[in-house]
């Protein structure tokens, strides 16, 4: 859930970057800044630099790669097409739904009925609370939104794959985010990339980077280790909880009655998700 906070405050930190940065420039300053403070904290967090390379020949973690890099361009595009409020409900929505069928078809996963439950009451409440602002524009920018977030649910059904199979954890996040920053280079090659040497930009490159990103993926994988991929992406839905809280604190956007029905329906979902994996006795191994 706190990893799923910290994704949250991502779309309130990119208001801050400089008009010249583009969405392929901030996502990739996200992915190569989050790789970088990964690595260099490997030794603080039990893990170990040698295997990054060792871990390029995994098949696991190229998918882990091209589904980081895909995710960045997919929803800012998305969210340029559509806004932020259809495209964030149509990416994190589909996120839990399609992990949990990729987790049963690759990884037989069970499907239980509590997370079925949970999600579809969390994906209500994140309706509910986006359902004044939705306002559909383009067909490209719902395929691009939903395909973002099926990439995600590949993502977190590589990541538990690979953290079954081996022993590390940190590693994994490390040199996906670096392969997947590779992958973005040909998209910025002809942008401005001025804007990060720039105060506020460099502060929020930084911030994307090791907030949103690395310390993120760190307690996300270190809560994957221990639970299926589905309840995990349920979990993330307090994503948008976070960010509606500093939409309005911080962006003084409008809230009314009918988007707290949604955001408290939302933490209800969350919290019963959590209450009924805290219950669950069996632990996977890593």
């Amino acid at each position: 859930m706190l990893a799923g906070a910290l994704f949250g405050t991502a779309g309130t930190a990119v208001t801050f970057a400089p008009n010249e940065a583009s969405t392929s420039s901030l996502g990739f300053a996200r992915l190569f800044v989050g790789a970088l403070f990964l690595i260099a904290l490997l030794p603080r967090l039990n893990g170990n630099r040698r295997a990054l390379f060792g871990l390029v020949r995994h098949p696991l973690v190229w998918v882990m790669a091209i589904c980081s890099a895909a995710y960045q361009p997919l929803f800012f595009g998305a969210t340029q097409r559509n806004g932020v409020a259809i495209s964030t409900l149509l990416t994190v929505g589909c996120i839990p739904i399609f992990t949990g069928i990729v987790g049963r078809i690759f990884r037989r996963e069970i499907i239980k009925k509590q997370w079925i439950a949970a999600t579809t009451l969390a994906i209500v409440g994140l309706a509910i609370r986006s359902w004044s602002q939705i306002e559909l524009k383009n067909v490209t920018g719902v395929l691009m939104a939903v395909t973002a977030g099926i990439s995600v649910s590949f993502y977190l059904n590589a990541a538990k794959s690979e953290l079954q199979k081996s022993n590390f954890k940190m590693e994994l996040p490390a040199v996906a985010y670096l392969l997947g920053s590779l992958f973005l280079i040909p998209l910025i090659i002809s942008e401005p990339l001025s804007w990060v040497l720039r105060p506020s930009g460099f502060v929020v490159a930084l911030y994307l980077g090791i907030v949103t990103m690395a310390l993120a993926n760190a307690l996300q994988i270190s809560g994957l280790g221990k639970l299926p991929a589905g309840p995990t992406a349920t979990l993330m839905l307090a994503d948008p909880f976070t960010a509606t809280i500093l939409g309005v604190v911080l962006l003084h956007e409008e809230f009314n009655g009918i988007a707290l029905l949604g955001v408290i329906l939302v933490a209800i979902a969350l919290v019963w998700q959590s209450l009924s994996e805290s219950r669950t006795k069996q632990v996977l191994p890593l």
